[in-house]
């Protein structure tokens, strides 16, 4: 498996569960996001986008890294450039680091569903602040999590959802309908190891991980 790290603009916080999911990545900048190489202890392999949100200091501070420069009037965000450059340098798994937070909602919820259709597509791809993460809930198998009791996590679904099954949780749900735009599915609680499957439909689990779920 070949995974890729995209460095995106938004909040990163470093946390042990952050350092786990891009150990051995191979790194990708997008425009802002170089500014996580450093918190991170990355070096990226490659740095593109148009350059708009860079500071000149910021810009100056890496003159070693090869760059690919776009022009502001284009059609794809640089996240999606990226992530387009990752998979053609033969990417199978992606870690989208700085998907949440950051001055553009817009941005955030591209991420989102950006990561549901590389879900389809095969590519296991994780969305990641540190203290945030998501995954892609494909169709038909059983995806299985192992997160301390305790742990805060949402079900967001894109489309209406048919037969939804949450085991492992506070609320367990069993072959559920849910409809497009109903929060049954938000803010449950890990209680177990926790299994999420679903027939039909789009959705991403995201979980907060906060400090006190964390192990010494």
């Amino acid at each position: 498996m070949s995974r890729f790290a995209i460095l995106l603009g938004g909040a990163v916080t470093r946390t042990p569960e952050l350092d786990a999911e891009i150990a051995g990545a191979r790194v990708i900048a997008a425009d802002s996001g170089i500014g996580h190489a450093e918190t991170l202890g990355l070096t990226p392999e490659l740095w593109l986008g148009d350059f708009d949100s860079v500071p000149r200091l910021l810009r100056e501070a890496y003159p070693g890294i090869p760059r690919e420069v776009y022009p502001s009037d284009k059609d794809k965000t640089d996240g999606e450039l990226a992530v387009e450059t990752a998979l053609a340098r033969g990417a199978t798994s992606l870690v989208l680091v700085g998907a949440f937070g950051g001055p553009r909602q817009d941005h955030i919820l591209l991420h989102l569903t950006q990561a549901i259709q590389l879900g389809e597509a095969g590519i296991l791809t994780v969305l990641t602040s540190g203290n945030q993460v998501g995954r892609p809930i494909t169709c038909g198998p059983v995806h299985s999590f192992d997160y301390p009791t305790g742990t805060l996590f949402s079900v967001l679904p894109f489309t209406a959802l048919s037969g939804l099954t949450v085991e492992g949780a506070k609320w367990p749900l069993d072959a559920v309908e849910v409809p497009f735009g109903s929060s049954l599915t938000v803010s449950n609680v890990v209680d177990g190891e926790l299994k999420i499957s679903l027939k039909q439909g789009r959705a991403l689990l995201l979980v907060t991980i906060e400090a006190a779920n964390r192990e010494d």
